[in-house]
């Protein structure tokens, strides 16, 4: 039997990692690794246990710190594990100091890289989830883009061989997931907030969390709402909130980080989500709740296209008035990012591929 090394760290792997791993599972070996890029529990136990993930294979346990030194650490341990693995193909997902250190180690070792969200550009490179993109991308043999687009824009960049279009593999978890998630999860009531008549917000990108400028922006504006807020509080952010003596409003209602199935209930049970996220960016168009990011760009840019998703920065002004525009909904988006089949796509391409490497 082949066998792949899946390198995660972080809450979106987590979720991206669930149904291609349920899709891989008669097929091939799959080793996981968790770098502990995320490591309260609040941001990776349970996920691990709501998403029915095994315990890692190998916890590597480095946690947080510098860029640099978090990558090199997480290289020097990936380095280890895939010396004594030996694997057939490492998968890496998404864009974060993980995904980096995952595929510079296996392409050091001359192992193919397979990245999953490949071809996702903002064309803003102060963001470090730009450089690892980019990097891994240009270290990948096979490359799963969620969209044509994300295939135009490697295209772009010289990347044609071993691209494949095969849609967006958190829309297979919201498939999955949305119905449990309505059955199991105690929100929106826990927090004291009626379905349609709140909105949700999360903060977590250092431009935002660390510049007090961005922060109290975005404060200011979510505290002067006509709604009550609801916002799982990241613990970076928590931290730059207490550092800069930034006080959400009596409106706020500040919650600890909630696990993914209450994320979801939350997010579908609002009447528009306020984020920085790139992942509930998506996952707000494919529950067809309208979506405020809280930043000049995004990597996916077909949910503007679509009317869906409204960018702007951290302005207090631009996000009350986007906040006021909510009210005309619309229809549901049409699909734009496949059918929810992505895990089955990505594991027969690389059964075949591994198969035709034999």
């Amino acid at each position: 039997m082949r066998k792949f090394v899946t390198i995660v760290g972080a809450r979106p792997q987590f979720i991206k990692a669930a149904p291609l791993r349920a899709a891989l599972a008669t097929r091939v070996r799959d080793v996981l690794v968790h770098t502990g890029q995320h490591y309260d529990a609040s941001m990776s136990d349970v996920f691990f246990k709501e998403l029915a993930l095994p315990a890692p294979d190998y916890h590597l346990g480095i946690g947080g710190g510098l860029h640099g030194a978090q990558t090199g650490a997480m290289l020097e341990a990936i380095e280890r594990v895939l010396l004594a693995e030996q694997p057939d193909t490492v998968i890496v997902y998404g864009d974060t100091n993980s995904t980096l250190a995952g595929a510079l180690a296996a392409a050091k070792l001359h192992i193919p890289v397979a990245h999953v969200e490949a071809g996702l550009r903002s064309f803003n490179r102060t963001m470090p989830e730009e450089i690892n993109r980019i990097v891994a991308d240009h270290l990948s043999s096979l490359l799963f883009a969620p969209s044509d687009l994300s295939r135009q824009q490697l295209a772009r960049e010289g990347i044609t061989r071993g691209v494949h279009v095969v849609g967006d593999i958190m829309y297979d978890a919201v498939l999955r997931n949305r119905p449990r998630a309505a059955a199991v999860s105690r929100y929106p009531d826990a927090a004291g907030c009626t379905p349609g008549e709140f909105y949700l917000c999360t903060i977590h990108r250092a431009d935002n969390t660390d510049r007090i400028e961005n922060l109290s922006a975005l404060m200011d504006a979510i505290n002067r709402l006509d709604r009550p807020i609801v916002f799982p509080v990241h613990p970076r952010t928590r931290k730059q909130l207490a550092a800069f003596g930034l006080t959400p409003g009596p409106n706020v209602r500040v919650l600890d980080p909630v696990g993914y199935l209450d994320m979801l209930q939350l997010l579908a049970a609002s009447r528009g989500v306020l984020t920085d996220s790139g992942g509930i960016q998506k996952e707000a168009y494919y529950l067809g709740v309208p979506c405020i990011t809280l930043r000049t760009e995004t990597e996916w840019l077909e949910t503007v296209t679509a009317g869906w998703n409204c960018l702007v920065g951290t302005d207090p002004e631009a996000i009350l008035s986007a906040v006021r525009n909510l009210d005309a909904r619309r229809a549901p988006p049409a699909p734009v990012y496949g059918s929810g089949n992505t895990a089955d796509r990505i594991a027969a391409i690389l059964t075949e591929t591994a198969a035709d490497c034999s």
